[in-house]
């Protein structure tokens, strides 16, 4: 199966299953400032949403080297994520910035066609 098709199923399958406008977490057990605060901004939670879907997908078509670099640098990003609190324009910067990493990956990945 070529790469742009499994990207697509891949993205279909989620899609399906995600609930509309949930954060990629439960928001009725977030405790954290940073959830609370996706939770409580659409924006913010459909970036989360976002983020998720793209991470799930690379860790799905990434060979196994790239998923343990892909989970590293997701822990890393949480944590600087929580730094933020509740500061809505911190927030939105890190998930900016986050889903410009993920998009060029996949991005990347996707160019190579199918092998």
């Amino acid at each position: 199966m070529s790469k742009p098709l499994v990207l697509a199923l891949l993205l279909a399958a989620l899609g399906a299953n995600a609930p509309a406008y949930a954060a990629s977490f439960p928001c009725d057990k977030a405790t954290a400032a940073d959830e609370k605060a996706i939770c409580a901004h659409l924006p913010l939670n459909d970036r989360d949403v976002e983020m998720a879907t793209r991470f799930e997908i690379l860790k799905a078509v990434l060979p196994m080297g790239g998923q343990g670099k892909l989970r590293e640098d997701q822990e890393a990003w949480l944590e600087e994520r929580r730094t933020c609190g509740a500061d809505v324009a911190c927030l939105t910067a890190a998930y900016d910035g986050r889903l410009k990493v993920l998009r060029g990956v996949l991005s990347e990945f996707a160019k190579q066609g199918p092998q």
